[in-house]
């Protein structure tokens, strides 16, 4: 087994890397919103208790906004991303 020092003197030495594994991205986006929307409804309920400041409800929401705009970027490269080209 080649010692690290020279793997990362010579990289082409190593083995090559696994293939990257095919992932519907679509998915973990409406996962990823679905737990910020849960976390928005509570960190609202609790503004209204009084128990938590507006920038935590605003955090919430950007969440929320930037993973409609993780989605909106998955479809556009859906076909590169997947390598369907």
């Amino acid at each position: 087994m080649p010692s690290i020092m020279s793997l990362l003197l010579h990289p082409e030495r190593r083995r090559p890397g696994p293939p990257p594994l095919r992932v519907d991205l679509r998915r973990v986006f409406l996962a990823g919103i679905a737990a910020w929307a849960v976390v928005l409804v509570v960190a609202v309920v609790l503004l209204a208790l009084g128990r938590a400041t507006p920038e935590v409800v605003v955090t919430c929401a950007v969440g929320v906004l930037l993973g409609g705009l993780g989605l909106l970027w998955e479809r556009r490269n859906r076909r590169a991303y997947r390598g369907e080209d």
